[in-house]
Formats: C-alpha cells, sequence, structure tokens
C-alpha cells in the first residue's frame, strides 16, 4: 500500500491554511461587533448625561467596586455655560456609582486665574453638583445632554466664524 504523496499532504495543508488562520484571528481579535457598551452610554446606566464627557473618548475600564478610567486622545478644554473653563486631562480617573462620580482625578476648572480640581459630581434630579473641595456649583442636567468638543464646546459654529473673521483681516 503506497503512503500518501508528499505533494497531496502539503497540497491539503496549504489549502486550509487560508481558513485556519481566520479561525486563529478570530478567536484571538476582539469582537468586530463588539456588544460592550461606550463609555457614555455606561455613564447614562449610572444616571449621567452624556455630556459630561467631551467627544472622542477613546475607551475606558471600570472595575467591579466602580473604580474607572477613561482615556482621551489628549488634554481637552472647553467653556461652559457661567462661562467656566474645563479641563480634561487624558486619563481621567475616580469611582462611579449611581447618581455619584467620586475621588476624581484629571478634571479641572479655571476659577478667576486657579485651576481647581473637580473632585466629585453628584446627579441630583435635573441638576449636576459639582463639587470643587467643599464648594459646589450646580448646573441643568440638560446642559449636558450633547457631549461638547475640544476647544469650542457646544459653540463651534460660533468658533469657527471666528476663526474665519481673524484670518480675513
Amino acid at each position: 500500500m503506497d503512503s500518501p504523496s508528499k505533494s497531496h499532504l502539503f497540497g491539503s495543508s496549504i489549502r486550509k491554511a487560508p481558513f485556519l488562520a481566520f479561525l486563529l484571528f478570530l478567536s484571538l481579535s476582539p469582537s468586530l461587533a463588539s456588544d460592550e457598551p461606550t463609555v457614555y452610554e455606561m455613564l447614562e446606566k449610572y444616571g449621567f448625561p452624556p455630556g459630561i464627557l467631551p467627544r472622542g473618548a477613546q475607551g475606558y475600564s471600570l472595575n467591579q467596586d466602580g473604580r474607572f478610567e477613561v482615556y482621551l486622545s489628549g488634554d481637552c478644554e472647553f467653556k461652559v455655560s457661567g462661562g467656566y473653563l474645563l479641563h480634561y486631562n487624558k486619563k481621567i480617573s475616580g469611582t462611579v456609582r449611581a447618581g455619584a462620580l467620586t475621588g476624581l482625578g484629571g478634571v479641572s476648572v479655571k476659577i478667576l486665574f486657579f485651576w481647581l480640581g473637580i473632585n466629585e459630581v453628584v446627579s441630583s434630579g435635573d441638576e449636576l453638583l459639582f463639587y470643587v473641595g467643599p464648594l459646589s456649583a450646580s448646573f441643568a442636567s440638560s446642559n449636558f445632554e450633547q457631549c461638547p468638543t475640544c476647544r469650542c464646546g457646544h459653540d463651534c459654529a460660533a468658533t469657527a466664524a471666528d476663526d474665519v473673521l481673524v484670518s480675513v483681516y
């Protein structure tokens, strides 16, 4: 009885190689259509509007105890209602539970000439309370329904128009 020829064995293996490589790729790569919620969807699950974070969050991690980290593509600044200038670091951290973000790191507000860290945000009905140490400021949750854009916040059209006017003169 003749044994199968080497070319037949290798030929069969070569034809199967792309299929096996594809299966290996699927098993090792994250799901292409991930069921994992976005960081904005997670905020809503905890009672916060998505607009407390700027657009373009790159990813996040959330531990079972509520500790989290959010990753932006870079540092981000923009103005919010009341004329406050907010600064988000590339990495934001803290602890989340229903209606409260505590132990925040990486988010600050400019008050007069000083940058002060926002250490807590509480969702209370239709309001968000932002705490800087023992002081707090209250804003309507509806102000945060849309995610702001770095540098221009919610008023990007006006900023773009200002840039055009500046460049014309």
